[in-house]
């Protein structure tokens, strides 16, 4: 989380529920199979059970990317929903790095709740941002924590955004991880699936797996097949690209926005959102031209 103050939007400027069942089903009928609800944190909204119970109702595979602080009030809504995978945002597992980095002392709720989306059968994605000076420390901790737990971890390089101190230097590569952890581990490549962002590994003996997301030094962007809508109904065909598309604006004047969502797809640049040449090297945050984190989402 940043230091300074986040301001959140007016209700009035986001999706309202059944704005975003309009929305949802109009991407189901575009083609769209399955559809993640991501924040913020998207447990944190008064509606999620009716949003949630509203998009399981589609025909599309429903998942969640959640800091899991709440997740222990709504474990029968996701089974109700038949939510079966969810994303874990942590990024240490040392409880005072927790809470130097989100600014909550809540390690030891997160960790519980893990533990019991586990027991309830839950296929259970730790997402651990690769942040200098923390996941130097830490990766092997977190290959561990797969040998006796069916938990499936996945390093992520250090992206560019707006507010978060970024520079080029600061990118512990997933080529630098691996070395890390192809010295102490006994390890294979798994095959990754189609559209993956992951690639992943399994220590030998390991119940769970690792995996590290390349964003940085190897770009999948020709391969990728998301879209991202913001709280405010705007569509980003690109985590790092500029162009939205005001869906929600749209929907509100009574209009299509199947013209915009097919438009937004076809203007996807070939990388990185047209912000950055091939290198992330060459990658200025000042320059990047897009939101922060927090307010696109996930």
């Amino acid at each position: 989380m940043p230091d300074e103050n986040v301001q959140c939007l007016p209700n009035k400027h986001l999706m309202q529920v059944d704005e975003i069942e309009k929305i949802a089903k109009t991407f189901v009928d575009l083609g769209v199979n399955k559809v993640r609800l991501t924040g913020g944190e998207p447990m944190v909204r008064k509606e999620f059970p009716q949003i949630l119970e509203m998009i399981s109702a589609l025909p599309v595979e429903v998942s969640l990317t959640t800091n899991a602080v709440l997740a222990h009030k709504y474990i029968d809504h996701l089974k109700a929903a038949g939510v079966r995978s969810l994303n874990i945002s942590l990024d240490t597992l040392d409880p005072e790095t927790f809470k130097r980095i989100t600014k909550r002392d809540q390690f030891q709720r997160v960790w519980d709740n893990i533990i019991l989306l586990l027991n309830e059968g839950f296929r259970v994605k730790i997402n651990a941002v690769a942040i200098e000076g923390v996941i130097e420390k830490e990766i092997l901790n977190f290959v561990n924590i797969t040998k006796n737990l069916p938990l499936h971890v996945r390093m992520i390089e250090f992206m560019p955004f707006e507010g978060n101190h970024w520079n080029s230097k600061k990118v512990v590569t997933a080529k630098q991880m691996l070395k890390w952890v192809e010295a102490e581990y006994d390890m294979v490549k798994l095959k990754d699936e189609p559209h993956a962002t992951a690639k992943k590994y399994k220590a030998i003996g390991h119940q769970g797996t690792f995996a590290f997301i390349t964003t940085m030094t190897e770009h999948f962007c020709g391969d990728c097949n998301r879209m991202r809508l913001t709280a405010d109904g705007k569509m980003k065909n690109c985590l790092f690209g500029s162009e939205e598309m005001d869906l929600l604006g749209t929907l509100r004047k009574g209009e299509d926005i199947v013209p915009l969502i097919l438009n937004s797809i076809s203007r996807k640049h070939a990388v990185m959102g047209g912000q950055f040449s091939k290198s992330y090297k060459d990658a200025e945050a000042s320059a990047l031209k897009n939101r922060s984190m927090i307010k696109i989402g996930g």
